[in-house]
Protein backbone atom coordinates (compact mmCIF):
# COMPACT_ATOMS: atom_id res chain seq x y z
CA UNK A 1 0.00 0.00 0.00
CA UNK A 2 1.07 3.38 -1.34
CA UNK A 3 2.07 6.10 2.05
CA UNK A 4 2.37 9.61 2.45
CA UNK A 5 5.07 9.07 5.09
CA UNK A 6 5.95 6.37 7.76
CA UNK A 7 3.21 7.39 9.91
CA UNK A 8 0.11 8.10 7.56
CA UNK A 9 -0.90 5.96 5.03
CA UNK A 10 -3.20 7.03 2.28
CA UNK A 11 -6.59 7.24 3.40
CA UNK A 12 -9.06 7.30 0.30
CA UNK A 13 -12.41 9.35 0.35
CA UNK A 14 -15.49 6.41 0.88
CA UNK A 15 -18.60 7.71 -1.12
CA UNK A 16 -22.19 6.01 -0.72
CA UNK A 17 -22.63 5.22 -4.69
CA UNK A 18 -26.02 3.54 -4.19
CA UNK A 19 -28.77 2.57 -1.70
CA UNK A 20 -31.77 0.36 -1.26
CA UNK A 21 -34.58 -0.75 0.81
CA UNK A 22 -36.93 -3.69 0.79
CA UNK A 23 -40.23 -3.88 2.78
CA UNK A 24 -42.02 -7.22 2.22
CA UNK A 25 -45.89 -7.05 1.76
CA UNK A 26 -48.63 -4.62 2.54
CA UNK A 27 -48.69 -2.22 5.10
CA UNK A 28 -50.03 -3.93 8.22
CA UNK A 29 -52.32 -1.63 10.33
CA UNK A 30 -51.73 -0.99 14.12
CA UNK A 31 -55.30 -3.06 14.83
CA UNK A 32 -54.15 -5.94 12.26
CA UNK A 33 -50.40 -6.87 14.18
CA UNK A 34 -52.23 -9.89 16.07
CA UNK A 35 -53.68 -11.01 13.20
CA UNK A 36 -50.71 -11.25 11.91
CA UNK A 37 -48.65 -12.62 14.01
CA UNK A 38 -51.33 -14.80 15.49
CA UNK A 39 -53.36 -14.88 18.57
CA UNK A 40 -51.71 -16.89 21.87
CA UNK A 41 -54.75 -19.37 22.74
CA UNK A 42 -52.76 -21.10 25.30
CA UNK A 43 -50.73 -18.57 27.01
CA UNK A 44 -51.58 -17.97 30.49
CA UNK A 45 -54.90 -16.15 31.20
CA UNK A 46 -53.36 -13.61 33.49
CA UNK A 47 -50.46 -13.26 30.52
CA UNK A 48 -53.96 -12.88 27.71
CA UNK A 49 -55.25 -10.36 29.83
CA UNK A 50 -52.44 -8.34 30.18
CA UNK A 51 -52.18 -8.20 26.81
CA UNK A 52 -55.67 -7.40 26.25
CA UNK A 53 -54.44 -3.96 28.34
CA UNK A 54 -50.91 -3.15 27.19
CA UNK A 55 -52.35 -3.27 22.97
CA UNK A 56 -53.55 0.03 23.70
CA UNK A 57 -50.91 1.36 25.82
CA UNK A 58 -48.17 0.02 23.29
CA UNK A 59 -50.68 2.13 20.44
CA UNK A 60 -50.23 5.51 22.47
CA UNK A 61 -46.29 4.91 23.41
CA UNK A 62 -45.10 3.93 20.00
CA UNK A 63 -45.70 6.55 17.05
CA UNK A 64 -46.31 3.33 14.79
CA UNK A 65 -48.97 3.44 12.65
CA UNK A 66 -48.26 0.10 10.12
CA UNK A 67 -45.79 -2.67 10.43
CA UNK A 68 -44.56 -5.13 7.67
CA UNK A 69 -44.06 -8.65 8.33
CA UNK A 70 -43.15 -11.34 5.55
CA UNK A 71 -45.45 -14.06 6.56
CA UNK A 72 -49.23 -15.10 4.92
CA UNK A 73 -52.17 -14.31 7.60
CA UNK A 74 -53.78 -17.36 6.16
CA UNK A 75 -51.80 -19.57 5.21
CA UNK A 76 -48.99 -19.00 8.03
CA UNK A 77 -46.27 -19.37 5.67
CA UNK A 78 -43.63 -17.00 5.35
CA UNK A 79 -43.21 -15.46 2.07
CA UNK A 80 -39.39 -13.93 2.61
CA UNK A 81 -36.21 -14.91 4.73
CA UNK A 82 -33.48 -12.75 5.39
CA UNK A 83 -31.45 -13.61 2.50
CA UNK A 84 -34.33 -13.15 0.00
CA UNK A 85 -35.02 -9.72 1.47
CA UNK A 86 -31.31 -8.63 1.49
CA UNK A 87 -30.96 -9.44 -1.97
CA UNK A 88 -33.96 -7.69 -3.08
CA UNK A 89 -32.70 -4.37 -1.02
CA UNK A 90 -28.73 -5.30 -2.68
CA UNK A 91 -30.29 -5.09 -5.87
CA UNK A 92 -31.95 -1.69 -5.40
CA UNK A 93 -29.07 -0.32 -4.34
CA UNK A 94 -26.96 -1.60 -7.13
CA UNK A 95 -29.20 -0.50 -9.90
CA UNK A 96 -29.20 3.39 -7.86
CA UNK A 97 -25.58 3.24 -8.65
CA UNK A 98 -25.55 2.08 -11.85
CA UNK A 99 -23.18 -0.63 -11.10
CA UNK A 100 -23.52 -4.67 -11.76
CA UNK A 101 -23.39 -7.15 -8.92
CA UNK A 102 -20.57 -9.09 -10.68
CA UNK A 103 -18.22 -6.10 -10.03
CA UNK A 104 -19.01 -6.49 -5.98
CA UNK A 105 -16.01 -6.92 -4.28
CA UNK A 106 -16.90 -7.57 -1.01
CA UNK A 107 -20.07 -8.38 1.12
CA UNK A 108 -20.33 -7.40 4.58
CA UNK A 109 -23.62 -8.28 6.23
CA UNK A 110 -25.41 -7.17 9.67
CA UNK A 111 -27.86 -8.76 11.02
CA UNK A 112 -29.22 -9.01 14.97
CA UNK A 113 -28.49 -13.03 15.22
CA UNK A 114 -28.09 -15.91 13.03
CA UNK A 115 -28.23 -19.49 13.43
CA UNK A 116 -27.38 -21.18 10.12
CA UNK A 117 -24.99 -22.30 8.27
CA UNK A 118 -23.43 -21.70 5.33
CA UNK A 119 -23.90 -17.98 6.78
CA UNK A 120 -25.92 -15.44 5.45
CA UNK A 121 -23.29 -13.18 3.65
CA UNK A 122 -22.59 -16.28 0.91
CA UNK A 123 -25.88 -17.42 0.60
CA UNK A 124 -26.50 -13.59 -0.57
CA UNK A 125 -23.60 -13.95 -2.44
CA UNK A 126 -24.86 -17.03 -4.61
CA UNK A 127 -28.16 -15.33 -4.93
CA UNK A 128 -26.84 -12.01 -6.54
CA UNK A 129 -24.67 -14.45 -8.97
CA UNK A 130 -21.18 -12.94 -7.69
CA UNK A 131 -18.63 -16.13 -8.49
CA UNK A 132 -15.95 -14.75 -6.04
CA UNK A 133 -15.83 -11.71 -3.65
CA UNK A 134 -14.81 -11.19 -0.16
CA UNK A 135 -17.59 -11.49 2.38
CA UNK A 136 -18.57 -10.82 6.29
CA UNK A 137 -21.46 -11.80 8.30
CA UNK A 138 -21.46 -9.46 11.52
CA UNK A 139 -24.22 -10.26 14.10
CA UNK A 140 -24.82 -7.59 17.01
CA UNK A 141 -28.27 -6.98 17.46
CA UNK A 142 -29.03 -3.09 16.31
CA UNK A 143 -25.52 -2.37 16.23
CA UNK A 144 -24.80 -4.53 13.67
CA UNK A 145 -25.46 -2.32 10.52
CA UNK A 146 -23.15 0.06 11.57
CA UNK A 147 -20.05 -2.29 12.49
CA UNK A 148 -20.98 -3.63 8.92
CA UNK A 149 -20.62 -0.04 7.53
CA UNK A 150 -17.63 0.60 10.00
CA UNK A 151 -15.37 -2.61 8.43
CA UNK A 152 -16.49 -2.24 4.72
CA UNK A 153 -15.64 0.93 4.83
CA UNK A 154 -12.32 0.99 6.10
CA UNK A 155 -11.27 -1.87 3.93
CA UNK A 156 -12.49 0.62 0.89
CA UNK A 157 -10.57 4.00 2.97
CA UNK A 158 -7.19 1.70 3.76
CA UNK A 159 -7.15 -0.19 0.05
CA UNK A 160 -7.95 -3.54 0.19
CA UNK A 161 -11.05 -3.35 -1.74
CA UNK A 162 -11.93 -0.75 -4.52
CA UNK A 163 -16.21 -1.36 -3.74
CA UNK A 164 -18.81 -2.88 -1.13
CA UNK A 165 -22.09 -3.94 -0.79
CA UNK A 166 -23.46 -3.23 2.69
CA UNK A 167 -26.20 -5.25 3.42
CA UNK A 168 -28.67 -5.69 6.88
CA UNK A 169 -31.45 -7.46 7.20
CA UNK A 170 -34.27 -8.72 9.88
CA UNK A 171 -36.80 -11.04 10.10
CA UNK A 172 -38.83 -10.50 13.77
CA UNK A 173 -42.22 -11.73 12.76
CA UNK A 174 -40.16 -15.63 12.81
CA UNK A 175 -39.71 -15.17 16.35
CA UNK A 176 -43.05 -13.49 16.96
CA UNK A 177 -45.28 -15.45 15.35
CA UNK A 178 -47.90 -17.60 17.81
CA UNK A 179 -46.43 -20.71 16.52
CA UNK A 180 -42.99 -19.94 17.58
CA UNK A 181 -43.70 -19.84 21.14
CA UNK A 182 -43.86 -22.41 23.88
CA UNK A 183 -46.97 -20.59 24.85
CA UNK A 184 -47.76 -21.99 28.40
CA UNK A 185 -43.84 -20.62 29.43
CA UNK A 186 -44.67 -16.76 27.57
CA UNK A 187 -43.95 -14.30 30.40
CA UNK A 188 -44.24 -10.35 29.70
CA UNK A 189 -40.93 -9.79 28.87
CA UNK A 190 -41.00 -12.28 25.67
CA UNK A 191 -44.29 -10.29 24.25
CA UNK A 192 -43.98 -6.85 24.85
CA UNK A 193 -41.59 -6.80 21.69
CA UNK A 194 -44.21 -8.23 18.95
CA UNK A 195 -45.80 -4.59 19.38
CA UNK A 196 -43.07 -2.84 17.58
CA UNK A 197 -40.96 -5.16 15.83
CA UNK A 198 -41.03 -5.22 11.86
CA UNK A 199 -39.85 -6.67 8.59
CA UNK A 200 -37.59 -5.75 6.14
CA UNK A 201 -34.10 -4.66 4.53
CA UNK A 202 -31.64 -2.21 3.71
CA UNK A 203 -28.54 -2.01 1.38
CA UNK A 204 -26.06 0.51 0.58
CA UNK A 205 -22.98 0.09 -2.06
CA UNK A 206 -19.65 2.23 -1.52
CA UNK A 207 -17.05 3.22 -3.24
CA UNK A 208 -13.89 4.54 -3.16
CA UNK A 209 -13.80 8.43 -4.78
CA UNK A 210 -10.36 9.54 -5.22
CA UNK A 211 -11.64 11.85 -7.53
CA UNK A 212 -13.86 14.57 -6.79
CA UNK A 213 -17.51 13.53 -6.95
CA UNK A 214 -20.56 15.51 -5.52
CA UNK A 215 -22.07 13.29 -3.09
CA UNK A 216 -22.45 11.59 0.39
CA UNK A 217 -19.36 10.74 1.99
CA UNK A 218 -18.68 8.69 4.76
CA UNK A 219 -16.66 10.30 7.43
CA UNK A 220 -16.37 8.38 10.34
CA UNK A 221 -17.92 5.09 11.99
CA UNK A 222 -17.83 4.48 15.76
CA UNK A 223 -18.83 1.65 18.32
CA UNK A 224 -18.52 0.46 21.75
CA UNK A 225 -19.84 -1.83 24.47
CA UNK A 226 -20.91 0.44 27.44
CA UNK A 227 -22.58 -2.69 29.06
CA UNK A 228 -19.91 -4.52 30.71
CA UNK A 229 -20.53 -4.07 34.02
CA UNK A 230 -24.42 -3.84 32.66
CA UNK A 231 -26.63 -6.58 32.92
CA UNK A 232 -28.38 -7.92 29.69
CA UNK A 233 -31.79 -6.42 29.30
CA UNK A 234 -32.32 -8.40 25.98
CA UNK A 235 -32.08 -11.68 24.80
CA UNK A 236 -32.54 -15.51 24.81
CA UNK A 237 -31.72 -18.40 27.40
CA UNK A 238 -29.51 -20.49 24.47
CA UNK A 239 -26.52 -21.27 26.26
CA UNK A 240 -22.93 -20.95 24.05
CA UNK A 241 -24.04 -24.40 22.57
CA UNK A 242 -26.48 -26.47 20.80
CA UNK A 243 -29.27 -27.69 22.64
CA UNK A 244 -31.25 -30.34 21.37
CA UNK A 245 -34.01 -28.49 19.91
CA UNK A 246 -37.35 -30.31 21.75
CA UNK A 247 -35.48 -29.22 25.02
CA UNK A 248 -34.50 -26.35 24.30
CA UNK A 249 -38.87 -25.92 23.30
CA UNK A 250 -39.70 -27.26 26.30
CA UNK A 251 -38.17 -24.86 28.41
CA UNK A 252 -38.88 -22.00 26.20
CA UNK A 253 -34.86 -20.91 25.96
CA UNK A 254 -35.65 -19.48 22.61
CA UNK A 255 -38.06 -16.70 23.41
CA UNK A 256 -36.46 -13.94 22.56
CA UNK A 257 -37.11 -11.54 25.66
CA UNK A 258 -36.61 -7.19 26.53
CA UNK A 259 -36.84 -6.13 29.99
CA UNK A 260 -38.63 -3.23 30.43
CA UNK A 261 -39.95 -0.39 33.01
CA UNK A 262 -37.66 -0.13 36.18
CA UNK A 263 -35.17 -2.62 35.30
CA UNK A 264 -34.64 -1.39 32.15
CA UNK A 265 -34.48 2.70 33.30
CA UNK A 266 -32.23 2.07 35.68
CA UNK A 267 -29.62 0.62 33.24
CA UNK A 268 -30.22 3.09 30.59
CA UNK A 269 -29.91 5.83 32.67
CA UNK A 270 -26.13 6.90 34.37
CA UNK A 271 -24.98 9.20 36.65
CA UNK A 272 -24.06 11.64 33.71
CA UNK A 273 -27.11 11.44 31.23
CA UNK A 274 -28.55 7.99 29.39
CA UNK A 275 -26.37 5.62 28.54
CA UNK A 276 -26.94 7.03 24.87
CA UNK A 277 -26.10 10.55 25.24
CA UNK A 278 -22.76 9.38 27.23
CA UNK A 279 -21.89 7.21 24.51
CA UNK A 280 -22.88 9.78 21.65
CA UNK A 281 -20.96 12.58 23.69
CA UNK A 282 -17.68 9.73 23.47
CA UNK A 283 -17.95 9.64 19.96
CA UNK A 284 -18.34 13.23 19.01
CA UNK A 285 -15.35 13.73 21.09
CA UNK A 286 -13.35 11.50 19.51
CA UNK A 287 -14.84 12.55 15.67
CA UNK A 288 -16.28 16.27 16.73
CA UNK A 289 -19.11 17.62 14.40
CA UNK A 290 -20.29 21.18 14.05
CA UNK A 291 -24.10 20.73 15.41
CA UNK A 292 -24.74 23.73 13.04
CA UNK A 293 -24.19 21.23 10.10
CA UNK A 294 -26.45 18.20 11.23
CA UNK A 295 -29.13 18.38 8.95
CA UNK A 296 -30.36 15.28 9.73
CA UNK A 297 -29.91 13.04 12.91
CA UNK A 298 -31.09 9.40 12.98
CA UNK A 299 -31.98 7.47 15.67
CA UNK A 300 -32.80 4.36 16.22
CA UNK A 301 -35.45 4.10 18.99
CA UNK A 302 -38.74 2.34 18.69
CA UNK A 303 -40.23 4.21 21.36
CA UNK A 304 -41.30 7.64 21.32
CA UNK A 305 -41.00 8.35 24.75
CA UNK A 306 -37.77 7.48 24.67
CA UNK A 307 -36.67 9.55 21.48
CA UNK A 308 -38.09 12.61 22.98
CA UNK A 309 -36.10 11.89 26.13
CA UNK A 310 -33.05 11.32 24.27
CA UNK A 311 -33.74 14.62 22.43
CA UNK A 312 -34.23 16.59 25.33
CA UNK A 313 -30.40 15.68 26.07
CA UNK A 314 -29.05 16.38 22.58
CA UNK A 315 -30.27 19.43 22.34
CA UNK A 316 -27.90 20.05 24.97
CA UNK A 317 -24.92 19.19 22.61
CA UNK A 318 -26.38 22.12 19.93
CA UNK A 319 -28.03 19.10 17.75
CA UNK A 320 -31.29 20.75 16.93
CA UNK A 321 -34.48 19.24 17.60
CA UNK A 322 -36.28 19.51 14.30
CA UNK A 323 -32.68 17.73 12.97
CA UNK A 324 -34.57 14.58 14.13
CA UNK A 325 -35.27 11.82 11.70
CA UNK A 326 -37.43 8.93 11.73
CA UNK A 327 -39.21 6.87 9.37
CA UNK A 328 -40.85 4.25 11.97
CA UNK A 329 -44.24 5.53 12.20
CA UNK A 330 -44.92 3.72 8.50
CA UNK A 331 -43.02 0.85 8.86
CA UNK A 332 -41.99 -0.23 12.48
CA UNK A 333 -39.00 -0.46 13.89
CA UNK A 334 -37.15 -2.74 11.64
CA UNK A 335 -33.84 -3.14 14.09
CA UNK A 336 -30.45 -3.13 12.60
CA UNK A 337 -31.52 -2.43 8.93
CA UNK A 338 -32.82 1.18 10.01
CA UNK A 339 -29.75 2.92 9.61
CA UNK A 340 -29.66 2.06 6.10
CA UNK A 341 -33.43 2.59 5.30
CA UNK A 342 -33.00 5.67 6.62
CA UNK A 343 -29.93 6.66 4.53
CA UNK A 344 -32.11 5.65 1.37
CA UNK A 345 -35.07 7.58 2.35
CA UNK A 346 -32.84 10.72 2.77
CA UNK A 347 -31.05 10.40 -0.42
CA UNK A 348 -33.89 9.86 -2.30
CA UNK A 349 -36.49 11.61 -0.88
CA UNK A 350 -34.67 14.81 0.76
CA UNK A 351 -32.81 17.84 -0.33
CA UNK A 352 -28.94 17.84 0.70
CA UNK A 353 -26.70 21.05 0.41
CA UNK A 354 -22.56 21.04 0.57
CA UNK A 355 -21.41 20.55 4.29
CA UNK A 356 -24.83 19.02 5.51
CA UNK A 357 -23.94 16.12 7.77
CA UNK A 358 -26.34 13.45 9.08
CA UNK A 359 -25.12 12.05 12.12
CA UNK A 360 -26.42 8.69 13.71
CA UNK A 361 -26.26 6.97 16.67
CA UNK A 362 -27.74 4.02 18.14
CA UNK A 363 -28.17 2.16 21.79
CA UNK A 364 -28.89 -1.61 22.09
CA UNK A 365 -29.98 -3.19 25.08
CA UNK A 366 -28.89 -6.75 24.72
CA UNK A 367 -25.56 -5.54 26.67
CA UNK A 368 -25.45 -1.90 25.94
CA UNK A 369 -23.15 -2.05 22.91
CA UNK A 370 -23.50 1.45 21.06
CA UNK A 371 -22.58 2.83 17.64
CA UNK A 372 -22.77 5.44 15.23
CA UNK A 373 -21.96 7.48 12.24
CA UNK A 374 -21.09 11.13 10.71
CA UNK A 375 -21.58 11.31 6.60
CA UNK A 376 -21.76 14.66 4.88
CA UNK A 377 -22.90 15.60 1.35
CA UNK A 378 -19.98 17.47 -0.72
CA UNK A 379 -21.18 19.33 -3.71
CA UNK A 380 -18.11 19.90 -6.40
Amino acid sequence: MKKQDSNHEIRRPVLVSGSGSYLPGNPVPKAEVDYYLGELTDAPLKIRKWLQRIRGLMAELLEVEFYHFAIDPVSRKFTEDNVSMSVKAATLALESAGEDAKDVQLIVYGSAHQDQMPTASVRIQEALGIDRCAELSIHANCTSAYKALLVASDMIRYGRYDNALVISSSMSSSELVAEYYNQPLVTKEELFLRYFLSDGASALLLKAAPDKKSGLYIDHVYMESAGGNKPSAMGNKRPAYWMNPKEEFEKGYHHLAQMFQEELRQNFHEAEGTVFVNGLKRMLKQYPVDPEEVKFFQVNFPSRHISELVMDECTGLGIRRDALYSKMSAMGYLGPPMAFLCLDKILKEEKLSNRDVVLSFVTEVSKFMQAGYVMSWRQF
